[in-house]
């Protein structure tokens, strides 16, 4: 059974410090709140410009405060509301978090999608060392045929990491993934990751395309694909529930990748996510950091959470 965990060993004191680090812009609005002070309304006013400031969004950002109100006693300690606010916020994430099984699936099809410049193959090139990591093997499907650039970077990754990728200059994207799940079922791969072009959700002949490019893997792969995943950067703020609902509408996702979490990003928006979906969650698979090779890693709504508060 291929089950992925949802911690690797390596590194991973390592990885907290730099999820630490990238949030560290939400920490300091937010952890610095509650030192040594009453807890009285002007606290709570700050706590929800601080939330507002964090991109969690206005209808997160009431429910959180609701809550935090709920479960504020009386002539409680500051220190006492950050408990509590902790509290709701792993309560409030962990459906996220899922474990990650690709059993019985051989070749497994990943397909990723997302808006230009959300990370897209270079998320690609992560999960490839993460999967390798897991002891699967994989192969590479530049889907992307709209821009050499995409080709490139992804051959770029392949060869860092070892993998095949199968690629061809212009023509039909579905072609590509088609010949890459073709060439995994006869080499015996046991993942194959097929990129696709970087487009908006307001494309919706591109929004119309995508969904074709997902009917001819399941020609390819009866159940393909697996997983379909929507990368999304960080920093677009309140943009990523438009995009997740429109991915999710063209595509029905089965999971989403945050990256950008660099130092920059404000983090919030995965608390906005989870609310927004909260009757239907959508698994955040993956959170990645920078730009090495080990800089992706699962969700663990804990972790984030320490990382957002401590």
């Amino acid at each position: 059974m291929l089950e992925l965990s949802s911690k690797t060993a390596r590194g991973e004191v390592s990885w907290a410090t730099r999820l630490r680090n990238g949030l560290g812009k939400t920490r300091s609005r937010l952890s610095g709140l509650f030192t040594d002070r009453t807890v009285d309304p002007a606290l709570f006013e700050e706590i929800e410009t601080a939330l507002l400031a964090s991109d969690a969004g206005a209808e997160a950002t009431r429910f959180l405060l609701a809550a935090l109100r709920q479960r504020a006693s009386h002539g409680g300690t500051a220190e006492q509301l950050k408990t509590a606010l902790r509290a709701i916020l792993a309560e409030l994430l962990a459906p996220l978090e899922r474990t990650l099984d690709l059993s019985g699936k051989k070749p497994c099809v990943v397909m990723l999608a997302g808006v230009n410049g959300s990370g897209k193959t270079t998320s690609i090139g992560k999960l490839a060392r993460y999967f390798q990591d897991q002891g699967l093997s994989v192969l590479l499907a530049a889907g992307d045929t709209f821009r050499a650039a995409a080709r490139e970077q992804l051959a770029a990754w392949g060869e860092k990491n070892s993998v095949a990728v199968v690629a061809q200059s212009g023509g039909d994207p579905g072609a590509v993934v088609f010949d890459a799940i073709a060439a995994a079922r006869s080499r015996g791969i046991d993942v194959v990751i097929a990129d696709t072009a970087g487009r908006l959700p307001t494309q919706l002949h591109l929004m119309e395309e995508i969904g074709r490019i997902k009917r001819v893997i399941a020609k390819a792969e009866p159940g393909a694909p697996h997983e379909v995943w929507l990368v999304l950067d960080a920093n677009t703020g309140q943009n990523a529930l438009k995009q997740v609902k429109a991915f999710d509408d063209a595509l029905g996702l089965t999971g989403l990748i945050l990256t950008k979490l660099d130092g920059t990003a404000k983090g919030g928006v995965v608390c906005a996510i989870a609310l927004a979906r909260s009757r239907h969650p959508l698994p955040l698979r993956f959170v990645g950091i920078g730009e090495g090779i080990d800089d992706l890693r699962p969700f663990a709504a804990v972790e984030f959470v320490s990382a957002l508060l401590d």
